[in-house]
């Protein structure tokens, strides 16, 4: 999918610039280490830019942190859901705090969503069991 090239450049950068929940998820699931799932770090789709991306189960995963409880962020996130569920990706939102308090739960969500994917919309958040 075009992503302009500020978009793209902006994600090289994030890349450099991972939080430390992203940097533990990334380490656990780069190089289809997460039962042989691909996933892109930090990819450009369109105007936005995803933390993680699964293609071959059109899945983006975002890891949250506190931040995104602000009203303000909670609508341009709600927003930036719809928008990349109409171009046909699913979405699923992930806690910072659960990466670093459950990752095994969070994988095994993880793992459990890329193999098998709801349909867009169906469920843009999603807590792990345990947390």
């Amino acid at each position: 999918m075009y992503a302009p090239k500020a978009a793209v450049a902006k994600a090289r950068d994030l890349r450099r610039r991972l939080s430390l929940p992203e940097v533990i998820l990334w380490t656990v699931i780069r190089g289809r280490r997460l039962g042989g799932v691909p996933f892109r770090r930090q990819h450009p789709v369109g105007p936005y830019i995803l933390d993680f991306y699964c293609e071959a189960s059109r899945l983006a995963v975002e890891v949250d942190g506190s931040g995104h409880e602000d009203p303000d962020r909670a609508r341009h996130d709600a927003r930036r859901t719809v928008w990349l569920n109409a171009q046909g990706i699913a979405v699923l939102r992930i806690p910072a705090r659960d990466v670093l308090d459950n990752l095994e739960g969070v994988l095994a969500t993880l793992k459990a969503r890329a193999a098998n994917p709801p349909p867009p919309g169906e469920r843009d958040r999603e807590a792990v069991e345990g947390a």
